[in-house]
């Protein structure tokens, strides 16, 4: 293996915003955030969707609107379905 040409790997936490679950995994993403886990200090990536709240993984069906858009075209088709 070359050096200098890989990227770091290292521990890093991974934070789903739409439940608020964190978990500890190795990667190689780059991060500005960091948070402290078990004592240690490491890079924070925030995920909008994980195994924890993916609706193949839990089951449930959940709409994650983003910005108004299903709001906008539900009211868009809603006019010409009448």
């Amino acid at each position: 293996m070359k050096e200098g040409i890989h990227p770091e790997y290292r521990k890093v936490v991974f934070v789903d915003v739409s439940t608020g679950t964190e978990f500890v995994t190795r990667s190689t993403v780059r991060s500005d955030k960091t948070r402290e886990v078990g004592g240690e200090e490491l890079p924070e990536v925030r995920v909008e969707i994980s195994s924890a709240s993916h609706p193949f993984y839990t089951g449930t069906m959940r709409e994650i609107d983003t910005a108004g858009k299903i709001e906008r075209f539900r009211r868009r088709y809603q006019k010409s379905s009448k």
